[in-house]
């Protein structure tokens, strides 16, 4: 099939897309591991899609355990380099209400996971995070989620939080009164560093089920309340994801230099650059690499 000109990864309420025309699941293979499940491709008007369950299909995996660099890696294989990251989230902020969605722009990383970066000992890289997700798609995000008439805020910084636990009260009210964060969630982290250091165009569409635990006229989270929420969601997720596709035009640069994010990154001497590691990176870097 043709190279795939996006990537859906669908958290918690999205684990399928309908209405692809030529659709399929497919296994792929990857030097991290397993991907969290088998991906469906196929067609969303003029545009190749290609759509990962985060947790896999029944929801089998916990944010913690994740395969989160096979899940990116694994998306690139596939000719992807636009992701929009699909997630359920808490808010901190009143405004942000449940039901609406953020387009989120910025990142506070609580987790304790392994597994952050493709690089190691062997094949150093360091990469900008300054401006973590791809300021175009997110526009282009944006504007899709507006059509389905759900409330959109552009903007908003994300605390990724280990779990699977929600937080306490007095971490809730921490995050949101002394560290400036808008919304919650465990699994943008590290999804967001592995897909900049893959050099993709990354933007996270965040979908408030909740309070968190700070709000004192709604107390601790609810996981009966958050279905609920995520079944209206998950619905407009997917028109959004549709919308998408069809604004999503063939450019490959953007403002923030996402497919550049490897330029000057790699700090290892050739001559010192571990081969097996740089094997693996082959998907990954294998345009500065060679």
């Amino acid at each position: 099939m043709a190279a795939v000109k996006l990537g859906v990864i669908g958290g918690s309420g999205v684990y399928g897309i309908e209405g692809l025309a030529d659709a399929r699941w497919q296994r792929v293979d990857t030097p991290w591991g397993e991907p969290s499940d088998e991906i469906l491709t196929g067609r969303l008007g003029a545009t190749e899609l290609a759509f990962l369950p985060r947790h896999g299909r029944g929801h089998v995996h916990s944010p913690s355990e994740v395969p989160y660099r096979a899940n990116i890696d694994a998306l690139k294989q596939l000719g992807v380099r636009h992701v929009l990251s699909v997630s359920a989230c808490g808010s901190f902020r009143e405004e942000m209400a449940p039901g609406d969605f953020v387009l989120v722009d910025q990142f506070i990383d609580r987790t304790l996971r392994g597994g952050k970066s493709f690089f190691a000992t062997g094949c150093v890289a360091h990469v900008s995070l300054a401006h973590p997700v791809c300021a175009d798609l997110a526009a282009l995000a944006a504007e899709a989620a507006r059509t389905t008439g759900v409330r959109v805020h552009e903007g908003g910084t994300y605390l990724a939080m280990e779990g699977p636990q929600f937080s306490t009260l007095a971490e809730s009210r921490m995050y949101r009164d002394h560290w400036g964060a808008d919304v919650i969630g465990m699994t943008n982290m590290p999804e967001a560093k592995l897909a900049r250091e893959a050099e993709l165009h990354y933007a996270s569409l965040a979908m408030v089920t909740d309070y968190d635990s700070w709000h004192p006229d709604h107390g601790e989270v609810d996981v009966t309340a958050i279905r609920k929420v995520l079944a209206a969601n998950g619905a407009n997720a997917r028109a959004t994801v549709a919308a998408l596709a069809e604004s999503l035009g063939g450019a490959e640069g953007c403002a923030t230099g996402c497919e550049r994010a490897l330029e000057h990154a790699i700090l290892t001497a050739p001559g010192h650059r571990d081969p097996a590691l740089v094997a693996r990176l082959a998907t990954v870097a294998g345009r500065v690499l060679g």
